[in-house]
């Protein structure tokens, strides 16, 4: 899949071109074009355009078919959707075509569906007038779009991430520029394919490529043209974001790192206990915020749960590479920090030999710690990667504290068969989101984000309709 900026309109290729690496098997997948400054303005002008012309003169049901049009697109164009996300991120194919494609088929069905009734819905109230003499008034609200968002995806979910913002934005009346990850631009291509095709207006959605820091992801997130920005990926760079926004007061939506906590209680059922963290810990080889590095076990069951979990991790096949060289490499030096630090290590903790074109990806071995005290790096520091440490505890309270005992708040899981301890511990955790008995079961309308460095604001449902749209009150004299 050629990458192509998509601006107005128009698929452009300006900008000098750098080398997209498959994380499978380190071969180069094709070349990326760079997005200068220039190419930045232009897809925000576009936005802008659209915005003030025919986009912004569609009610919520003319939206709600193009949202609907776009999710056939994409539906129709399927396998193409997994060829080019297997290439970009080196995951399995049975992924892809499970999780990727047919979420982000999903998201553009979803938010199509609550448009109806939602954005220019009225809320009214009739109340005495506060001034004297002015007699009573009628109050509604209504709301209209921020404008142009910039929506910044990250490399490890790429589609799934990027339409789950695109999606609610296009859905209020905003127009978009999504930057991708530079690791991972196929499938942001291959939507503003899907996107030209379904005739949604010129510049109502836009993709340019390139870097971060000092290009194309930061000419977007510190543009004056731009009205909000939403952003997934790791803490350092949303508080990169928020720096190069500040001038602009520009509204922020983040989902941001996780070091996220799973509880073992004793009554637990222990084998799903052990399944879920496999799950948690694992997929995707740990790349996923919501995956699992810290692991709390009741005592009287520490012992064999580290040991089921560990026979699991050493069983694991078919795992998936790093998404780059450098990002092996720092799970690697995390993996040599925890031997430092004075860790067990009781799986894996290496990088694998296979014998075959795997050995020239970025792979690491799946691992499990145990031993380290809560002020080692390894314990506090996300690593993202299939890696987690394990830890006792003896009390409700103790694991309460442990789990809390971190700079960030995405999700957390319990694991417990006492339905009572479920309902007063889960408020208690300190993170957006908790599961009980299991992980990353998601509803798309409810609340999805973090606390603390893990996110600013919530997405998903009427949350993301809330974001994407501004309440603007309307008072009548009677």
């Amino acid at each position: 899949m050629k990458a192509e900026h998509y601006v107005g309109g128009t698929f452009r290729t300006d900008g000098a071109p750098f080398p997209l690496i498959a994380p499978a098997d380190g071969s180069e997948l094709g070349a990326v074009p760079e997005a200068t400054r220039e190419v930045v303005d232009d897809a925000v002008t576009a936005a802008r355009t659209a915005l003030k012309g025919p986009w912004g003169a569609l009610g919520a049901q003319e939206r709600a078919a193009a949202l609907r049009t776009v999710a056939d697109g994409i539906q129709a164009r399927f396998d193409e959707f997994v060829e080019a996300e297997v290439a970009d991120t080196g995951r399995s194919r049975e992924f892809a075509s499970t999780v990727d494609v047919p979420r982000a088929v999903g998201n553009f069905r979803a938010y199509a569906d609550l448009l109806y009734g939602r954005p220019e819905r009225a809320y009214m109230t009739q109340v005495p007038g506060w001034s004297s003499g002015a007699g009573e008034a009628l109050n509604y609200t209504v709301r209209r779009p921020l404008g142009v968002v910039a929506v910044v995806s990250p490399w490890n979910l790429p589609l799934l991430l990027s339409t789950w913002k695109i999606a609610p934005a296009l859905a209020c009346g905003n127009t978009v520029v999504l930057k991708p990850s530079e690791e991972t631009p196929s499938t942001a291509t291959l939507l503003a394919r899907v996107v030209h095709d379904a005739g949604l207006p010129d510049g109502v959605f836009n993709v340019v490529h390139g870097h971060g820091a000092g290009a194309a992801g930061e000419f977007l997130t510190g543009h004056p043209g731009v009205d909000a920005i939403a952003f997934t990926g790791e803490s350092a760079t949303g508080a990169a974001i928020m720096r190069n926004a500040a001038d602009h007061v520009t509204p922020l939506s983040f989902e941001l790192g996780g070091k996220n906590p799973a509880l073992v209680f004793a009554d637990a059922d222990l084998a799903a206990a052990v399944d879920g963290t496999v799950r948690s810990t694992f997929t995707h080889s740990g790349q996923i915020c919501l995956c699992t590095e810290r692991v709390y076990v009741e005592r009287p069951v520490f012992e064999e749960f580290t040991e089921r979990l560990a026979e699991r991790a050493k069983a694991l096949g078919g795992y998936g590479p790093m998404i780059s060289a450098e990002h092996r490499d720092k799970v690697l030096s995390y993996y040599r920090l925890a031997r430092d630090e004075g860790a067990e290590v009781v799986a894996g903790g290496g990088a694998p030999e296979f014998g075959d074109d795997r050995d020239k990806g970025f792979y690491v071995q799946p691992t499990v710690l145990t031993g380290l005290p809560e002020t080692a790096r390894t314990v506090r520091e996300e690593i993202f990667g299939p890696v987690c440490h394990v830890a006792p505890f003896d009390t409700e309270d103790e694991a309460l504290a442990l789990a809390n005992d971190s700079p960030y708040g995405l999700a957390s899981t319990l694991w417990t068969r006492d339905l009572s301890r479920a309902h007063r511990v889960a408020p208690r955790v300190e993170t957006g989101i908790v599961w009980v008995n299991c992980w990353n079961l998601r509803d798309l309308r409810t609340p999805f984000g973090g606390v603390k460095a893990s996110g600013i604001g919530r997405e998903g449902g009427e949350y993301s309709l809330d974001f994407f749209s501004e309440p603007v009150n309307v008072c009548i004299q009677i």
